[in-house]
């Protein structure tokens, strides 16, 4: 049992996944000119989401190495928003789903958004979690007996 507690203790204080969040404009190969950019200094896109407007995209992406990322888009003179996300392994089966979202729901976690990463270190969906609280949702999750991963386990 003490094994457990300091295994959640240690996922407590593990750094959130980093998101970065990049306005684009809406045309024809301004998504693939970002993930060049990135491609060309090294850096693994592991979860994207795109959410289309009239005039711009919101891309958000989880990467392999959020420092590099960084200094990256900064070279290459594109602006950035950082935030942490809660990234949870789902459990295998087609309800699974609920049982996270039932739990946060319980606590009165606002989640803002979500989407779904394109890896799987432990040959498990990942879901990423955009919520008003990030480290209390972890935390909720976490004792729950969810798998919640750090920037540390998607990372080379």
């Amino acid at each position: 049992m003490a094994k457990s507690g300091s295994r959640i203790n240690e996922a407590l204080r593990a750094p959130l996944v980093r998101q970065f969040s990049v306005f684009l404009e809406n045309k024809v190969g301004a998504l693939l000119d970002l993930t060049r950019t990135l491609s060309e200094s090294n850096v693994h896109v592991c979860g994207i989401s795109v959410v289309d407007t009239a005039d711009a995209s919101v891309v958000r992406i989880v990467v392999d190495d959020p420092e590099r990322c960084r200094e990256a888009l900064s070279k290459a003179g594109i602006a950035v928003n950082e935030s942490g996300l809660v990234v949870v392994e789902l459990p295998r089966g087609p309800e699974k789903l609920d049982t996270v979202l039932r739990g946060l729901v319980a606590a009165e976690v606002n989640i803002q958004y979500t989407y779904s990463l394109m890896i799987r270190p432990h040959d498990k969906a990942l879901l990423a979690l955009c919520c008003e609280d990030s480290e209390f949702a972890r935390d909720v999750l976490l004792k729950e007996g969810h798998s919640v991963l750090s920037q540390k386990d998607i990372s080379r």
